[in-house]
Protein backbone atom coordinates (compact mmCIF):
# COMPACT_ATOMS: atom_id res chain seq x y z
CA UNK A 1 0.00 0.00 0.00
CA UNK A 2 0.95 3.24 -0.54
CA UNK A 3 1.80 6.04 2.14
CA UNK A 4 -1.21 7.73 3.26
CA UNK A 5 -1.46 11.13 4.54
CA UNK A 6 -3.19 11.59 8.05
CA UNK A 7 -5.01 15.25 8.33
CA UNK A 8 -6.73 16.73 11.65
CA UNK A 9 -9.77 17.73 11.47
CA UNK A 10 -11.48 20.46 13.51
CA UNK A 11 -14.49 18.97 14.59
CA UNK A 12 -17.58 21.56 15.73
CA UNK A 13 -16.91 20.48 19.32
CA UNK A 14 -12.88 21.55 19.15
CA UNK A 15 -13.13 24.38 17.40
CA UNK A 16 -15.89 25.37 20.07
CA UNK A 17 -13.38 24.53 22.94
CA UNK A 18 -10.86 26.39 21.04
CA UNK A 19 -13.12 30.03 21.11
CA UNK A 20 -14.01 29.22 24.45
CA UNK A 21 -10.36 28.79 25.53
CA UNK A 22 -8.98 32.01 23.78
CA UNK A 23 -11.59 33.93 25.52
CA UNK A 24 -11.24 32.80 28.90
CA UNK A 25 -7.76 33.71 28.18
CA UNK A 26 -8.66 36.84 26.87
CA UNK A 27 -10.78 38.09 29.74
CA UNK A 28 -9.08 36.92 32.63
CA UNK A 29 -4.99 37.00 31.77
CA UNK A 30 -5.16 40.45 29.92
CA UNK A 31 -6.54 42.57 33.11
CA UNK A 32 -9.77 42.39 31.61
CA UNK A 33 -8.47 45.43 29.07
CA UNK A 34 -10.81 44.12 26.58
CA UNK A 35 -14.22 43.12 28.42
CA UNK A 36 -16.69 44.80 25.88
CA UNK A 37 -15.61 41.98 22.89
CA UNK A 38 -15.89 39.15 25.56
CA UNK A 39 -19.56 40.22 26.11
CA UNK A 40 -20.18 40.48 22.73
CA UNK A 41 -18.82 37.03 21.58
CA UNK A 42 -20.01 35.47 25.04
CA UNK A 43 -23.67 36.70 24.28
CA UNK A 44 -23.46 35.24 20.75
CA UNK A 45 -22.47 31.93 22.24
CA UNK A 46 -24.25 32.06 25.67
CA UNK A 47 -26.92 29.85 24.70
CA UNK A 48 -24.93 26.58 24.38
CA UNK A 49 -26.14 24.45 26.83
CA UNK A 50 -22.35 22.97 27.82
CA UNK A 51 -21.18 26.15 28.11
CA UNK A 52 -18.97 26.48 31.22
CA UNK A 53 -16.51 28.86 32.83
CA UNK A 54 -14.72 28.27 36.57
CA UNK A 55 -17.76 29.41 38.82
CA UNK A 56 -21.20 28.60 38.44
CA UNK A 57 -23.85 30.72 39.97
CA UNK A 58 -26.94 28.98 41.13
CA UNK A 59 -26.34 25.90 39.56
CA UNK A 60 -26.48 27.61 35.69
CA UNK A 61 -23.20 29.43 34.51
CA UNK A 62 -22.83 32.93 33.54
CA UNK A 63 -20.04 32.00 31.64
CA UNK A 64 -17.59 34.12 33.30
CA UNK A 65 -16.69 33.89 36.85
CA UNK A 66 -18.66 35.81 39.67
CA UNK A 67 -15.75 37.49 40.84
CA UNK A 68 -15.31 39.40 37.07
CA UNK A 69 -18.80 40.21 36.82
CA UNK A 70 -18.45 42.64 40.58
CA UNK A 71 -15.25 43.46 39.49
CA UNK A 72 -16.77 45.32 36.16
CA UNK A 73 -19.12 47.38 38.57
CA UNK A 74 -16.03 49.41 39.64
CA UNK A 75 -13.43 51.10 37.84
CA UNK A 76 -9.80 52.50 38.79
CA UNK A 77 -8.98 53.10 42.38
CA UNK A 78 -12.64 51.42 43.55
CA UNK A 79 -11.12 48.46 41.38
CA UNK A 80 -7.88 48.23 42.77
CA UNK A 81 -9.32 48.50 46.64
CA UNK A 82 -12.27 45.54 45.67
CA UNK A 83 -9.18 43.39 44.67
CA UNK A 84 -7.52 43.66 47.46
CA UNK A 85 -9.87 43.95 50.22
CA UNK A 86 -13.08 41.96 48.45
CA UNK A 87 -15.28 45.38 48.90
CA UNK A 88 -15.49 48.57 47.35
CA UNK A 89 -17.63 51.62 46.24
CA UNK A 90 -18.09 53.45 43.41
CA UNK A 91 -19.60 57.16 44.05
CA UNK A 92 -20.46 59.27 41.11
CA UNK A 93 -22.67 62.37 41.08
CA UNK A 94 -25.85 60.97 40.83
CA UNK A 95 -25.34 57.44 42.92
CA UNK A 96 -23.32 55.60 45.28
CA UNK A 97 -23.17 51.45 44.61
CA UNK A 98 -21.14 48.90 46.56
CA UNK A 99 -19.69 45.44 45.45
CA UNK A 100 -17.92 42.86 47.67
CA UNK A 101 -17.52 39.23 46.64
CA UNK A 102 -16.97 37.86 49.91
CA UNK A 103 -19.92 36.02 51.71
CA UNK A 104 -22.43 38.70 53.63
CA UNK A 105 -25.15 38.40 55.70
CA UNK A 106 -28.43 40.70 55.34
CA UNK A 107 -30.12 41.12 58.99
CA UNK A 108 -33.81 42.59 57.65
CA UNK A 109 -35.15 41.86 61.50
CA UNK A 110 -35.11 45.28 62.31
CA UNK A 111 -33.04 48.56 60.20
CA UNK A 112 -31.88 46.42 57.08
CA UNK A 113 -27.79 45.76 58.02
CA UNK A 114 -24.78 44.23 55.99
CA UNK A 115 -22.48 42.08 57.25
CA UNK A 116 -19.50 40.80 55.99
CA UNK A 117 -17.53 38.65 58.19
CA UNK A 118 -14.53 37.91 56.42
CA UNK A 119 -13.42 41.81 56.06
CA UNK A 120 -10.18 42.19 57.89
CA UNK A 121 -10.53 46.01 58.05
CA UNK A 122 -12.90 47.58 60.20
CA UNK A 123 -16.39 48.69 58.08
CA UNK A 124 -19.35 50.71 59.23
CA UNK A 125 -21.01 52.59 56.10
CA UNK A 126 -24.05 53.60 55.58
CA UNK A 127 -25.76 53.98 52.10
CA UNK A 128 -29.27 54.40 50.69
CA UNK A 129 -29.68 51.82 47.63
CA UNK A 130 -31.56 54.33 44.97
CA UNK A 131 -29.76 55.74 41.94
CA UNK A 132 -30.20 59.46 42.83
CA UNK A 133 -28.51 59.82 45.89
CA UNK A 134 -29.33 63.41 45.66
CA UNK A 135 -32.84 62.90 45.90
CA UNK A 136 -33.23 60.69 48.78
CA UNK A 137 -33.08 63.17 51.71
CA UNK A 138 -36.62 64.28 49.69
CA UNK A 139 -38.00 60.63 49.54
CA UNK A 140 -38.57 57.41 51.72
CA UNK A 141 -35.64 55.69 50.87
CA UNK A 142 -34.54 53.18 53.72
CA UNK A 143 -31.04 53.28 54.62
CA UNK A 144 -28.75 50.34 54.28
CA UNK A 145 -25.79 49.89 57.26
CA UNK A 146 -22.44 47.90 56.16
CA UNK A 147 -20.32 46.17 59.05
CA UNK A 148 -17.61 44.30 59.44
CA UNK A 149 -15.69 42.96 62.23
CA UNK A 150 -18.90 42.92 64.75
CA UNK A 151 -19.12 40.39 67.17
CA UNK A 152 -22.99 39.56 67.05
CA UNK A 153 -23.15 39.16 63.29
CA UNK A 154 -26.03 36.92 63.05
CA UNK A 155 -26.80 33.37 62.16
CA UNK A 156 -27.68 32.33 58.84
CA UNK A 157 -31.24 31.58 58.72
CA UNK A 158 -31.88 31.88 55.02
CA UNK A 159 -29.02 30.77 52.50
CA UNK A 160 -28.15 31.36 48.93
CA UNK A 161 -25.92 30.37 45.83
CA UNK A 162 -26.42 33.80 43.75
CA UNK A 163 -25.25 37.33 44.57
CA UNK A 164 -27.84 39.57 45.79
CA UNK A 165 -28.78 43.12 44.74
CA UNK A 166 -30.22 45.39 46.95
CA UNK A 167 -32.01 48.56 46.06
CA UNK A 168 -35.07 50.27 46.72
CA UNK A 169 -38.07 50.61 45.20
CA UNK A 170 -38.84 54.15 46.94
CA UNK A 171 -39.08 57.47 45.37
CA UNK A 172 -40.66 59.03 42.81
CA UNK A 173 -43.05 56.01 42.29
CA UNK A 174 -46.31 56.26 40.11
CA UNK A 175 -44.38 58.72 37.64
CA UNK A 176 -43.63 56.72 34.82
CA UNK A 177 -40.65 58.79 34.20
CA UNK A 178 -38.86 58.33 37.24
CA UNK A 179 -39.63 54.77 37.28
CA UNK A 180 -38.07 54.06 34.41
CA UNK A 181 -35.16 56.58 35.04
CA UNK A 182 -34.22 56.01 38.90
CA UNK A 183 -34.68 52.22 38.89
CA UNK A 184 -35.52 49.80 35.89
CA UNK A 185 -32.74 51.19 33.40
CA UNK A 186 -30.05 51.39 36.65
CA UNK A 187 -31.55 48.03 37.33
CA UNK A 188 -30.18 47.34 33.43
CA UNK A 189 -27.00 49.25 34.07
CA UNK A 190 -25.85 47.40 37.10
CA UNK A 191 -27.39 43.67 36.50
CA UNK A 192 -27.75 42.73 32.79
CA UNK A 193 -24.13 41.30 32.53
CA UNK A 194 -25.28 38.83 35.57
CA UNK A 195 -27.45 37.26 32.77
CA UNK A 196 -30.22 36.40 35.07
CA UNK A 197 -28.42 35.03 37.84
CA UNK A 198 -28.74 36.92 40.52
CA UNK A 199 -31.26 37.70 42.98
CA UNK A 200 -33.28 40.61 43.96
CA UNK A 201 -33.51 42.11 47.48
CA UNK A 202 -36.29 45.02 47.33
CA UNK A 203 -36.52 48.00 49.97
CA UNK A 204 -39.27 50.37 50.50
CA UNK A 205 -40.70 47.27 48.56
CA UNK A 206 -43.99 48.50 46.30
CA UNK A 207 -45.97 45.88 45.54
CA UNK A 208 -47.83 47.89 42.54
CA UNK A 209 -44.36 48.42 41.61
CA UNK A 210 -43.60 44.79 41.51
CA UNK A 211 -46.00 43.69 39.49
CA UNK A 212 -46.16 46.30 37.00
CA UNK A 213 -42.46 45.55 36.06
CA UNK A 214 -42.91 42.13 36.81
CA UNK A 215 -42.32 40.73 33.04
CA UNK A 216 -38.76 42.68 33.39
CA UNK A 217 -37.78 41.74 36.13
CA UNK A 218 -38.07 38.47 35.62
CA UNK A 219 -36.47 38.68 32.71
CA UNK A 220 -32.93 40.45 34.76
CA UNK A 221 -33.43 37.75 37.49
CA UNK A 222 -34.84 34.09 37.22
CA UNK A 223 -35.20 34.32 41.00
CA UNK A 224 -37.90 35.05 43.68
CA UNK A 225 -38.52 38.78 44.70
CA UNK A 226 -37.59 38.81 48.41
CA UNK A 227 -38.93 41.66 49.95
CA UNK A 228 -37.41 43.07 53.11
CA UNK A 229 -40.47 43.88 54.97
CA UNK A 230 -42.19 40.44 54.80
CA UNK A 231 -39.21 37.86 54.75
CA UNK A 232 -37.76 39.02 58.23
CA UNK A 233 -34.61 36.90 59.21
CA UNK A 234 -31.09 36.62 58.20
CA UNK A 235 -30.20 35.74 54.17
CA UNK A 236 -26.56 34.71 53.13
CA UNK A 237 -25.37 35.34 49.72
CA UNK A 238 -21.94 34.65 48.16
CA UNK A 239 -21.32 38.30 47.14
CA UNK A 240 -23.89 41.09 46.94
CA UNK A 241 -24.29 44.42 45.22
CA UNK A 242 -26.01 47.27 47.20
CA UNK A 243 -27.26 50.43 45.54
CA UNK A 244 -27.77 50.95 41.56
CA UNK A 245 -25.48 52.62 38.87
CA UNK A 246 -27.10 56.08 37.28
CA UNK A 247 -25.63 57.82 34.30
CA UNK A 248 -27.94 59.89 33.41
CA UNK A 249 -31.52 60.54 32.30
CA UNK A 250 -33.38 58.04 30.78
CA UNK A 251 -29.59 57.35 29.11
CA UNK A 252 -27.02 54.70 29.43
CA UNK A 253 -23.03 55.38 28.31
CA UNK A 254 -21.90 52.33 26.79
CA UNK A 255 -18.70 53.00 27.71
CA UNK A 256 -19.36 52.67 31.63
CA UNK A 257 -21.26 49.67 31.72
CA UNK A 258 -20.15 45.97 31.45
CA UNK A 259 -20.77 44.81 28.03
CA UNK A 260 -20.66 47.73 26.24
CA UNK A 261 -24.58 48.01 25.93
CA UNK A 262 -26.76 50.93 25.13
CA UNK A 263 -30.17 52.53 25.19
CA UNK A 264 -30.63 51.18 22.02
CA UNK A 265 -29.78 47.52 23.55
CA UNK A 266 -31.78 48.62 26.72
CA UNK A 267 -35.09 48.61 24.14
CA UNK A 268 -34.44 45.97 22.68
CA UNK A 269 -34.64 44.30 26.06
CA UNK A 270 -37.49 45.61 26.83
CA UNK A 271 -39.32 45.06 23.81
CA UNK A 272 -38.16 41.16 24.18
CA UNK A 273 -39.66 41.53 28.03
CA UNK A 274 -42.94 42.30 27.10
CA UNK A 275 -42.71 40.56 23.80
CA UNK A 276 -43.44 43.73 21.50
CA UNK A 277 -43.65 43.07 18.00
CA UNK A 278 -42.61 45.51 15.94
CA UNK A 279 -39.26 46.49 16.01
CA UNK A 280 -39.49 49.35 13.20
CA UNK A 281 -42.01 51.89 12.40
CA UNK A 282 -44.79 50.06 10.32
CA UNK A 283 -45.52 51.12 6.88
CA UNK A 284 -49.19 52.50 6.44
CA UNK A 285 -51.06 55.33 4.45
CA UNK A 286 -52.26 55.90 7.84
CA UNK A 287 -49.81 55.74 10.57
CA UNK A 288 -51.41 55.49 14.07
CA UNK A 289 -50.68 58.90 16.38
CA UNK A 290 -51.08 58.31 20.28
CA UNK A 291 -52.32 61.66 21.84
CA UNK A 292 -51.58 61.62 25.27
CA UNK A 293 -54.46 63.51 27.20
CA UNK A 294 -53.53 65.04 30.46
CA UNK A 295 -56.22 65.84 32.73
CA UNK A 296 -54.74 67.60 36.01
CA UNK A 297 -51.94 70.00 34.27
CA UNK A 298 -50.58 71.01 31.36
CA UNK A 299 -53.64 69.50 29.54
CA UNK A 300 -54.80 70.66 26.30
CA UNK A 301 -57.27 72.79 26.82
CA UNK A 302 -58.79 72.65 22.59
CA UNK A 303 -58.41 68.78 22.21
CA UNK A 304 -60.86 68.21 19.99
CA UNK A 305 -59.89 70.32 17.67
CA UNK A 306 -56.36 69.32 17.70
CA UNK A 307 -57.82 65.49 16.83
CA UNK A 308 -59.41 67.16 13.45
CA UNK A 309 -56.34 68.14 12.79
CA UNK A 310 -54.42 65.43 13.28
CA UNK A 311 -56.74 63.38 10.97
CA UNK A 312 -56.49 65.98 8.68
CA UNK A 313 -52.64 65.33 8.19
CA UNK A 314 -53.29 62.04 7.83
CA UNK A 315 -52.87 59.80 10.84
CA UNK A 316 -54.90 57.64 12.87
CA UNK A 317 -55.63 59.21 16.18
CA UNK A 318 -55.54 57.26 19.69
CA UNK A 319 -56.41 58.98 22.85
CA UNK A 320 -54.77 57.53 25.60
CA UNK A 321 -55.93 58.44 29.66
CA UNK A 322 -53.76 57.97 32.79
CA UNK A 323 -56.27 55.23 33.61
CA UNK A 324 -55.56 53.31 30.36
CA UNK A 325 -51.63 54.14 30.80
CA UNK A 326 -51.60 52.01 33.98
CA UNK A 327 -52.00 48.17 32.74
CA UNK A 328 -47.95 48.73 30.79
CA UNK A 329 -48.31 44.75 30.10
CA UNK A 330 -51.12 45.77 27.84
CA UNK A 331 -50.86 49.60 27.32
CA UNK A 332 -46.68 48.65 26.36
CA UNK A 333 -48.51 46.85 22.85
CA UNK A 334 -50.47 49.76 22.14
CA UNK A 335 -47.71 52.03 21.78
CA UNK A 336 -45.84 49.65 20.04
CA UNK A 337 -48.42 49.86 17.37
CA UNK A 338 -47.73 53.39 16.75
CA UNK A 339 -45.79 55.89 14.72
CA UNK A 340 -45.84 59.17 16.50
CA UNK A 341 -46.55 60.01 20.31
CA UNK A 342 -47.67 63.60 21.08
CA UNK A 343 -48.23 65.35 24.55
CA UNK A 344 -47.19 67.96 26.61
CA UNK A 345 -44.18 67.70 29.09
CA UNK A 346 -44.72 64.94 31.51
CA UNK A 347 -43.88 61.89 33.13
CA UNK A 348 -46.14 59.54 31.10
CA UNK A 349 -44.06 60.78 27.32
CA UNK A 350 -41.28 58.16 28.94
CA UNK A 351 -43.94 55.85 26.96
CA UNK A 352 -41.71 56.17 23.86
CA UNK A 353 -39.51 53.56 25.35
CA UNK A 354 -41.88 51.05 23.84
CA UNK A 355 -42.17 52.92 20.40
CA UNK A 356 -41.00 50.58 17.78
CA UNK A 357 -37.60 52.12 15.79
CA UNK A 358 -37.80 55.17 13.81
CA UNK A 359 -40.74 56.59 15.41
CA UNK A 360 -41.53 60.06 16.33
CA UNK A 361 -41.51 61.70 19.97
CA UNK A 362 -43.81 65.19 19.39
CA UNK A 363 -42.94 67.06 22.96
CA UNK A 364 -45.00 70.40 23.34
CA UNK A 365 -43.09 72.29 25.69
CA UNK A 366 -44.69 75.02 28.37
CA UNK A 367 -43.72 78.51 29.31
CA UNK A 368 -40.20 77.60 30.96
CA UNK A 369 -39.65 73.98 31.00
CA UNK A 370 -37.60 74.13 27.64
CA UNK A 371 -34.66 72.65 30.14
CA UNK A 372 -36.54 70.05 31.05
CA UNK A 373 -37.72 69.09 28.01
CA UNK A 374 -34.83 69.11 26.38
CA UNK A 375 -32.62 66.89 29.07
CA UNK A 376 -35.39 64.77 29.84
CA UNK A 377 -36.25 63.62 26.71
CA UNK A 378 -35.03 65.30 24.00
CA UNK A 379 -31.11 64.53 23.88
CA UNK A 380 -32.42 60.57 24.60
CA UNK A 381 -34.28 59.99 21.83
CA UNK A 382 -31.35 60.11 19.47
CA UNK A 383 -29.75 57.68 21.26
CA UNK A 384 -33.06 55.10 21.39
CA UNK A 385 -33.34 55.42 17.53
CA UNK A 386 -36.37 57.46 18.51
CA UNK A 387 -37.11 60.92 16.09
CA UNK A 388 -37.75 64.05 18.43
CA UNK A 389 -39.54 67.20 17.56
CA UNK A 390 -40.50 70.12 19.98
CA UNK A 391 -43.22 72.48 19.64
CA UNK A 392 -42.61 75.59 21.88
CA UNK A 393 -45.44 77.12 22.84
CA UNK A 394 -45.93 81.11 22.37
CA UNK A 395 -47.03 83.06 25.72
CA UNK A 396 -50.39 83.49 24.27
CA UNK A 397 -50.84 79.71 24.08
CA UNK A 398 -50.44 79.26 27.50
CA UNK A 399 -53.19 79.42 30.07
CA UNK A 400 -50.95 81.76 32.53
CA UNK A 401 -51.05 84.10 29.75
CA UNK A 402 -55.06 84.38 30.17
CA UNK A 403 -54.81 84.16 33.84
CA UNK A 404 -51.82 86.61 34.70
CA UNK A 405 -51.95 88.91 31.88
CA UNK A 406 -48.95 90.02 29.67
CA UNK A 407 -47.46 92.67 31.99
CA UNK A 408 -47.31 90.22 34.88
CA UNK A 409 -43.78 88.93 36.28
CA UNK A 410 -45.29 85.20 35.33
CA UNK A 411 -45.29 85.97 31.58
CA UNK A 412 -42.47 89.30 31.35
CA UNK A 413 -40.36 88.55 34.32
CA UNK A 414 -40.19 84.51 34.74
CA UNK A 415 -36.64 84.93 35.97
CA UNK A 416 -38.42 86.79 39.40
CA UNK A 417 -40.13 83.73 39.88
CA UNK A 418 -37.70 81.14 39.22
CA UNK A 419 -35.67 83.36 42.06
CA UNK A 420 -38.18 82.16 44.75
CA UNK A 421 -37.09 78.98 44.71
CA UNK A 422 -38.03 75.32 43.27
CA UNK A 423 -41.86 74.98 44.87
CA UNK A 424 -42.65 78.64 43.62
CA UNK A 425 -41.70 78.30 40.45
CA UNK A 426 -43.58 74.15 39.91
CA UNK A 427 -46.16 75.51 41.21
CA UNK A 428 -46.93 77.87 38.39
CA UNK A 429 -45.03 76.73 35.53
CA UNK A 430 -45.33 72.73 35.79
CA UNK A 431 -48.80 72.11 37.72
CA UNK A 432 -50.58 75.42 37.12
CA UNK A 433 -50.42 75.71 33.22
CA UNK A 434 -52.26 74.20 30.49
CA UNK A 435 -51.95 74.89 26.80
CA UNK A 436 -54.48 76.27 23.84
CA UNK A 437 -52.37 75.26 20.70
CA UNK A 438 -52.53 77.19 17.55
CA UNK A 439 -53.36 74.56 15.23
CA UNK A 440 -52.56 75.67 12.13
CA UNK A 441 -48.95 76.20 13.79
CA UNK A 442 -49.12 73.02 15.57
CA UNK A 443 -50.06 71.43 11.90
CA UNK A 444 -46.66 72.14 10.57
CA UNK A 445 -44.89 70.22 12.92
CA UNK A 446 -47.07 66.57 12.75
CA UNK A 447 -46.52 67.26 8.99
CA UNK A 448 -42.96 67.16 9.58
CA UNK A 449 -43.35 63.52 12.26
CA UNK A 450 -45.94 62.31 8.85
CA UNK A 451 -42.72 62.44 6.46
CA UNK A 452 -40.81 61.46 8.99
CA UNK A 453 -42.66 58.26 9.40
CA UNK A 454 -43.59 57.45 5.65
Amino acid sequence: MGNETKSTQITPTRFFLLLVTTLIYAAVFTSYVNITSFDKCLEKISDWKDFSISKEVNGDSTGVPVDVLFRRLVKGEDRIQLDKTGFGCHSGLHSVLCVTNKAIRIDSVNSLKVYIPSYKYQLNQTIWPYARKEDVTTMNVSPVQILSNDSNVPACQFTYNVPVVIFSSGGFMGNLFHEFNEIIIPLFITTRHFRSHVQFFITDYKPSWVSKYRKYLSKLSTNNIINSAENKGVHCFNGAVIGLEFHDNLAINSTDIPGGYSMYDFRRFLAKAYNLKNINVPKSKQPVLMLMSRQQSRSFLNEEKLVVMMKEVGFKVVIATANETSNLEVFSHVVNSCSVIVGVHGGGLANELFLPNGAVLVRVVPLELEWASTNYYGMPSGEMGINYLEYKIKAEESSLYEQYGKDHPVISDPGSIQRQGYYPFRAVYVDGQNVTLNVSRFRETLVKAFQLVN
